[in-house]
C-alpha cells in the first residue's frame, strides 16, 4: 500500500486566506487522498523576519489595499459557498491565536481550535482577547487546566518559534503556503495548482 501524500500546511488564524483555503482542506483530501499537516503560525512575524512587511504602513499596492481584499475575499467566500464576515481588531497579539492552537495540540486539538477560532474571526465577527482565548478549551472539551498550562508554557512558545524559522528555511513569505515535498504553493487561490500536482 503507497503511503499517504503529506502537504504542509503553514497558516494565519488571522488571515482571510488562510480561512478561505482552509475550507478546501477535507475536500482536497477526500479527493487526492492525502493529508494536510496544519500548522499555524503568527504571520506577521514570518514577514517581519524577512524584511518588509506589506501590512506595515500604507499598503504598498493595491492587492494590499484593506478595501480589495475583503472585496476579494468576499468573492472567493461566494465561489466557495461558505460564510465570510471581515474580521474586526484583535484585543491580543495574533501570536496568542497560533500558541492557542498549539497548546490544544497537547490534547489533540489543533485542528479543531484552528477552526474554532476560524469560526470565531471570519464568521461570528468576535473580536478576540484573552477571555475568548480562556473560553477555547470548554468549547473544545479540553482540560482547561492543561490547557493553560501548556499555553503558558516555553516549549509551546518554542515550538513556534521553531515553526516560523522553519517557514522561512524553506521559503515561505506569507500564508496560506503549502509544500508539497519541496514543492511550495503561496496562497488560496494556489490551491488549484496543488491539485494538479497531486492529480499527476
Amino acid at each position: 500500500m503507497a503511503e499517504q501524500v503529506t502537504i504542509d500546511f503553514y497558516l494565519g488564524l488571522g488571515s482571510r486566506y488562510s480561512y478561505l483555503a482552509a475550507s478546501q482542506v477535507e475536500r482536497i483530501e477526500k479527493t487526492h487522498r492525502c493529508r494536510f499537516v496544519w500548522k499555524p503560525i503568527a504571520s506577521g512575524a514570518l514577514m517581519d523576519r524577512r524584511g518588509g512587511n506589506p501590512f506595515r504602513g500604507e499598503p504598498l499596492s493595491g492587492q494590499y489595499d484593506w478595501g480589495y481584499r475583503e472585496y476579494d475575499a468576499k468573492c472567493w467566500a461566494d465561489y466557495y459557498g461558505i460564510p465570510f464576515r471581515e474580521p474586526v481588531t484583535f484585543r491580543v497579539d495574533p501570536d496568542r491565536l497560533a500558541l492557542a492552537c498549539l497548546a490544544a495540540d497537547g490534547q489533540g486539538a489543533l485542528v479543531p481550535c484552528c477552526r474554532l477560532l476560524q469560526r470565531l474571526i471570519f464568521v461570528d465577527g468576535v473580536a478576540i482577547d484573552d477571555e475568548i482565548i480562556a473560553g477555547l478549551p470548554k468549547h473544545l472539551g479540553l482540560d482547561e487546566q492543561a490547557f493553560r498550562r501548556d499555553l503558558a508554557a516555553s516549549q509551546t512558545r518554542a515550538r513556534h518559534e521553531g515553526l516560523l524559522n522553519e517557514a522561512r528555511a524553506r521559503g515561505a513569505f506569507g500564508v496560506p503556503t503549502f509544500f508539497l515535498d519541496k514543492q511550495m504553493f503561496w496562497g488560496n487561490d494556489r490551491l488549484v495548482l496543488l491539485e494538479a500536482a497531486l492529480a499527476k
